[in-house]
């Protein structure tokens, strides 16, 4: 009992002389001073509020934003999409689309009966004019409906860029189709012209270029070999 009444009061004396050293240290003024001057120094933070856009504002033509001189000139979204020219949109027509279960397919003999039939008639037509024969396949006539033409021929006679080439049947019936000058043949319009005329596999056509984009297009059809059979 006598040793825990000499501990308490020794510790009692041990707080007291801390409290006086802090005292003469004056520690909890200075850390007073030190959070009054932090408190001063930042402001509480206030939640700044978005401000609303009012309903009409919708409507309102906005200023576009400042962009740099590099991309100011760009489109803001890019565009993937081919762009037609204005003269191979006016040539576009509807044509019914061919039945591909219905496809003729051309035998070996009348497919040569037709191109025989081709080179005689280009000895009787005029010189003057450049000529070139194309026998037609299913690519040409059904599907895809592209019709390429010779290389050589496109480098020596026709446009270096794409242009409308009318195409004039023996009736003197005109088509338009769009010659594409870097593929070296006709996309639109060529597959009215093949329907329209009801070209099939193993015809041959014999293209005479009777003015710088017209072609005079004679049409040998397959049919006829099998007639001059019977």
């Amino acid at each position: 009992m006598a040793e825990a009444t000499a501990y308490e009061e020794q510790r009692r004396r041990q707080v007291e002389a801390n409290k006086r050293k802090l005292e003469e240290l004056q520690l909890h003024h200075l850390s007073a001073a030190v959070r009054e001057a932090a408190a001063a120094a930042k402001p509480s933070p206030v939640k700044k509020r978005k401000a609303r856009v009012p309903l009409d504002a919708a409507d309102a033509v906005m200023e576009p934003l400042r962009r740099s001189g590099r991309v100011a000139n760009l489109p803001d979204k890019p565009v993937y999409r081919e762009e037609v020219p204005a003269f191979a949109r006016k040539i576009r027509r509807t044509y019914g689309r061919k039945d591909l279960a219905n496809r003729v397919y051309a035998t070996d003999e009348a497919r040569s009966y037709t191109i025989s039939k081709a080179e005689d008639l280009v000895q009787e037509l005029d010189s003057r004019f450049p000529i070139f024969i194309k026998p037609m396949t299913q690519s040409h006539v059904t599907g895809g409906f592209w019709l390429g033409l010779p290389n050589d021929f496109c480098r020596k006679h026709l446009p270096k860029r794409d242009e409308t080439i009318t195409l004039v049947d023996e009736d003197d019936d005109e088509s338009d189709t769009l010659y594409l000058a870097m593929k070296k043949g006709l996309s639109a319009g060529w597959r009215g012209f093949a329907i329209q005329h009801k070209l099939v596999d193993g015809d041959c056509l014999v293209f005479q270029l009777i003015e710088r984009t017209k072609f005079k297009v004679y049409i040998i059809r397959a049919s006829s070999y099998y007639e001059s059979e019977d």
